[in-house]
């Protein structure tokens, strides 16, 4: 259930977790801090909130990278703040979310995690009341964190929170540090395989020397280029099952990924 911190600057902390492989962060300026997904369900969020505290008493805001239940449904336990996302994800938790419920509560039971289905069971729902499209900043005091929307990826409205003076950049899922890199989680019907890169070009135009996956272990520019090169090549491998060329199994036996990953890549959009 707990987790524990990483500072992969002076005031800038990753908190990695074993459920989901799971990684939310933090950032502390001089006047206020800004908490980066905040896990999910509500005894999850109350986990993150009180180790929030071990670390600073300032106010907070939230912020999403994006709407899946597992980085925003912890978001009660912070209440009231100031709750920070781009404008397609309020739709996406305002249309979605209480269908997902009973997904998530049934995956659980089936992993024989009652206690994680009923927390999810018992969670209120919180939508974003701060939100923007492209780009907006947020004065912690001494320091800034910029929020920017860097284009569809893993959802039409990822999010990525750049620390400009710490050279940090928060990624969301649309970077992920699994066993493989991308794991078949990363892919969904909903993401954009085609974008995918050129969204990942403009994360690493902010040159971060440290980037905090949504799952994972933080990873350095290199690690996000060998996988936008990764990225290009799936891109490929189902452009050729689109005319016909290959089959689902020749791609598979053709990808960098395993057969999970790369199947999963070849449904997006």
């Amino acid at each position: 259930m707990t987790g524990h911190w990483v500072e992969v600057a002076d005031g800038v902390h990753a908190r990695r977790y074993e459920e989901l492989d799971l990684t939310v962060g933090l950032v502390v300026g001089a006047d206020r801090c800004l908490v980066i997904d905040t896990r999910g369900d509500l005894d999850q969020g109350a986990e993150l909130a009180a180790a929030v505290r071990e670390l600073t008493s300032l106010p907070w805001a939230v912020a999403f990278t994006h709407a899946h239940f597992d980085h925003t449904w912890g978001t009660e336990r912070f209440l009231p703040c100031a709750v920070w996302a781009h404008e397609g994800c309020r739709a996406e938790l305002t249309e979605y979310a209480e269908g997902a419920r009973e997904k998530w509560m049934a995956y659980y039971r089936e992993e024989g995690k009652a206690a994680i289905a009923n927390a999810i069971a018992r969670t209120t729902f919180v939508v974003p009341d701060h939100l923007f499209s492209d780009r907006t900043e947020l004065d912690l005091g001494g320091r800034t964190a910029v929020l920017l929307h860097p284009g569809r990826a893993h959802t039409d409205h990822d999010v990525i929170v750049h620390v400009p003076d710490a050279d940090v950049v928060f990624a969301g899922d649309i970077v992920e540090n699994a066993e493989h890199g991308f794991s078949a989680f990363s892919f969904s019907t909903d993401s954009d395989l085609t974008a995918w890169p050129d969204t990942l070009d403009t994360l690493l135009a902010l040159e971060p020397r440290v980037v905090v996956p949504g799952h994972g272990d933080p990873v350095d520019a290199d690690f996000v280029r060998y996988h936008r090169h990764g990225l290009h090549e799936l891109i490929a491998l189902k452009a050729a099952v689109g005319r016909g060329e290959s089959t689902e199994a020749a791609a598979v036996a053709a990808s960098r990924y395993p057969a999970d990953v790369t199947s999963a890549a070849l449904k997006t959009l």
